[in-house]
C-alpha cells in the first residue's frame, strides 16, 4: 500500500544558487545541507535538491511515493508495463529508493523508509 507522494526531488545544476531560491520559496531552512544534496521538510513533505540529478537522467522534478515494500512495488509496476530506470539502492540509514518510467517516459520514484 502506498502512503502517497512524500518526497519531491528537483535536479539542479548549481546547488549553491538553487538553495537560497528554494529557502525563499518554501519559507524554511534546509534540514539537511551537503554538497551532494539539500533537503527541506515542509508541512510533512520532503523537498530535495540533487546536483547530480541531470546526470542521472532527471529532466524535471521527480515525485517519490512512499511504499511499504519497494521490491514488491517495483515488480508490480514492471509487470504493469513500467520500465526500470534505477534499481533499488540504500541511500543511507536503511532508506531504499528506486525509479521506474511510466508508459509515457515520466520518472516515478519509490521510497521505503525503515
Amino acid at each position: 500500500m502506498s502512503q502517497g507522494i512524500q518526497t519531491i526531488i528537483f535536479p539542479v545544476t548549481d546547488i549553491a544558487r538553487a538553495t537560497p531560491i528554494f529557502t525563499a520559496l518554501l519559507g524554511a531552512e534546509p534540514v539537511y545541507e551537503e554538497s551532494f544534496y539539500v533537503g527541506y521538510r515542509v508541512a510533512g513533505q520532503d523537498i530535495g535538491l540533487d546536483p547530480n540529478g541531470h546526470r542521472k537522467g532527471m529532466t524535471g522534478p521527480v515525485p517519490y511515493v512512499e511504499v511499504e515494500d519497494i521490491e514488491a512495488t517495483v515488480a508490480a509496476l514492471l509487470a504493469a508495463g513500467a520500465r526500470a530506470q534505477d534499481e533499488v539502492k540504500d541511500v543511507g540509514g536503511g532508506k531504499l529508493i528506486a525509479t521506474v518510467r511510466d508508459a509515457d517516459g515520466n520518472v516515478i520514484g519509490l521510497a521505503q523508509t525503515p
